[in-house]
C-alpha cells in the first residue's frame, strides 16, 4: 500500500527545508548584482548573462522560477535570444514560471512572451518590494502545480478511470471491471451509499466497446413511481394527461451504449416485469404504445440495499435478480479500505487547494489521526465534502479536525470507565436508529439486532423515552 509519507504533498516539499531556487538571466551585471543582493535572503539565487550559461544553470539546478531579460548577447538590442531561451526552458519544464523583465516601452514583447508560455512580466526599473510579491506568487503557483502533477504521476498506478485506491479490495474491484468490460452481460454493483457505484458503472462503460455511445444514468429512487415508467420506457402522444408529444425514454436514449439503473431495489414489481422482459428479449414498449421497439443497450444496475433481504420479503423478483446479477461487484465501505482513506484525503486536499488557490500545505497530526479513526458513514462522498469544506474554511496552512468538523471518535469516552463508555455508545446507537426509523420500535429492534423486549429494557436503563 502507498504510505502517506511517500505521497508528494506540499508539506513534504524540499522547498520548505531549502531555499527556493531562482535563476536571474540578465546581461547587465549591475542590475543582476543588485537583484541578487536584495533577494539572497529569501532565495538561492543563480545568475546568468546569456542563453548558453542560463541553460547550463537551468539544467543543473532546476529552479522553479526564472527572471528573463529578453535582450541577451550576442544581440542585446533584439529579443530573439530571449525568446529562444524561453522556448528551450519551457520545453524542458512545462510548469516553470518565467517572469519577463522589460522596459516601459517594450510591453508588446512581454505580452508576446506571455502568449508563448511566460508566467508574467515586470517593468524596469525594479521596485523590489513589489517584485518580491510577484516572485512569491510565482513560487507558490509553481509549488501547487508541481505537487499536483507529481501526485497524479505517483497515483497513476493506484487509479483506474477516475477511481483511486491501492488497497487489495479496490484492486480487486478494478480487476473485475476490466474483466466484465469486455463482455455484454448485465452487472449488479452493490455497496453502501457514497462508495462510488456510478463511477464503477462509468468505468465499465468507458472500458467497453460501447464507449463511443451514450452512457445514460437514472436514479430509480429519485423519480416518483407514477412517472418512472414513462421516464424509463418513454410514452406515445396522448398516453396520459399531459402527454402532448411522443417521448423517448432512457432505454432508447442509451441505444448502442449503456443504461445505468441506480437504486434498482426501488423499482415496483410492475416495472421489474418490464425490465425483465427487456433483459430477455432486448425489446421495450412505450407507455400507451403497442409496438415493440428493439433497443441495443447494456444494463448495469446498482443498489445500496440488501437485495437478498428484498427477495425474502417478496419486494424484488428472484428471476430479475439472477438476470441482473450475472456478475456482482461489491464495493467496500471507506472504513474498510485501510490506507486508501488518507490517500484519498491527500489527493482531495491537493485538488481543492489548487482549485481554490489556497496555501494549504497538509493536515495537522491530529487531523491525520482523526481521518484514520473516523468511521466515514457517508463513505467517499462524505470525505470529499469534508475536505472541500476544510480547504475553504481553513485559516492556517494545515487542515485541523475543527476545519473538517470532525473530532476523534474516542475523545467522548476519555476519562470514563468501561461500563460508562459502553452505555454512552449504546445510547448513541439507539438514538440514531430511533431517528432513522422514525421511532418505529419494530424497525429499530431489527436494525440493532435485538428483540423488542431487550430494546425496551435498554431504553429504560439508558433513560431514553419510548
Amino acid at each position: 500500500m502507498t504510505q502517506y509519507s511517500n505521497i508528494p504533498s506540499f508539506q513534504s516539499s524540499n522547498e520548505e527545508l531549502l531555499k527556493r531556487k531562482l535563476l536571474i538571466v540578465e546581461d547587465d551585471s549591475s542590475i543582476a548584482t543588485q537583484m541578487k543582493w536584495a533577494l539572497a535572503q529569501d532565495y538561492e539565487v543563480f545568475l546568468a548573462e546569456d542563453r548558453p550559461s542560463a541553460l547550463e544553470i537551468f539544467v543543473k539546478e532546476r529552479p522553479s522560477v526564472v527572471t528573463l531579460d529578453l535582450g541577451l548577447p550576442p544581440h542585446p538590442g533584439e529579443v530573439r535570444e530571449g525568446f529562444e531561451t524561453l522556448a528551450e526552458m519551457l520545453s524542458e519544464d512545462s510548469v516553470l514560471k518565467v517572469i519577463v523583465m522589460t522596459g516601459q516601452g517594450e510591453k508588446d514583447h512581454a505580452i508576446k512572451a506571455i502568449g508563448e508560455g511566460a508566467y508574467d512580466f515586470f517593468c524596469k526599473p525594479i521596485e523590489i518590494e513589489e517584485f518580491k510579491v510577484v516572485l512569491n506568487r510565482a513560487f507558490y503557483v509553481s509549488q501547487l502545480e508541481r505537487g499536483h502533477r507529481e501526485l497524479q504521476q505517483q497515483l497513476s498506478g493506484g487509479s483506474f478511470e477516475g477511481m483511486l485506491g491501492t488497497s487489495a479490495q479496490m484492486q480487486e474491484v478494478f480487476s473485475s471491471i476490466r474483466k466484465v468490460a469486455t463482455t455484454e452481460v448485465p452487472v449488479l454493483i452493490v455497496g453502501e451509499s457514497g462508495t462510488g457505484k456510478e463511477l464503477v458503472a462509468k468505468a465499465i462503460h468507458t472500458s467497453s466497446s460501447r464507449k463511443r455511445c451514450p452512457f445514460i444514468a437514472i436514479n430509480c429512487s429519485a423519480i416518483p413511481e407514477t412517472l418512472l415508467e414513462s421516464e424509463l420506457f418513454g410514452h406515445e402522444k396522448g398516453a396520459f394527461t399531459g402527454a402532448h408529444v411522443q417521448r423517448k425514454g432512457r432505454f432508447e436514449m442509451a441505444q448502442g451504449g449503456t443504461l445505468f439503473l441506480d437504486e434498482i431495489g426501488e423499482l415496483s414489481r410492475a416495472l421489474q416485469v418490464k425490465l425483465l422482459r427487456f433483459l430477455q428479449e432486448q425489446k421495450i414498449e412505450r407507455v400507451g404504445g403497442r409496438e415493440s421497439i428493439v433497443v441495443d443497450a447494456r444494463v448495469l444496475a446498482a443498489s445500496n440495499m440488501d437485495l437478498n433481504q428484498a427477495l425474502k420479503g417478496g419486494t424484488f423478483r428472484e428471476d430479475l435478480y439472477y438476470r441482473l446479477g450475472v456478475v456482482t461487484i461489491s464495493l467496500p465501505p471507506l472504513r474498510e479500505r485501510g490506507e486508501d482513506i488518507l490517500l484519498l484525503a491527500t489527493a482531495e486536499l491537493q485538488r481543492y487547494a489548487y482549485e481554490n488557490k489556497k496555501k494549504i500545505t497538509g493536515f495537522t497530526p491530529q487531523a491525520i489521526r482523526t481521518i484514520q479513526n473516523y468511521l466515514w458513514p457517508g463513505n467517499v462522498r462524505e470525505l470529499e465534502n469534508r475536505i472541500k469544506r476544510a480547504v475553504i474554511m481553513a485559516e492556517g496552512s494545515k487542515v485541523t479536525p475543527m476545519d473538517l468538523e470532525l473530532t476523534s471518535p474516542d475523545m467522548k469516552y476519555e476519562g470514563r470507565g468501561l461500563k460508562e463508555a459502553r452505555q454512552t455508545l449504546e445510547k448513541a446507537l439507539i438514538e440514531k436508529s430511533l431517528a432513522k426509523n422514525k421511532r418505529n420500535i419494530t424497525k429499530v429492534a431489527k436494525d440493532l439486532g435485538v428483540s423488542r423486549p431487550t430494546l425496551y429494557e435498554l431504553m429504560e436503563k439508558l433513560g431514553i423515552r419510548r
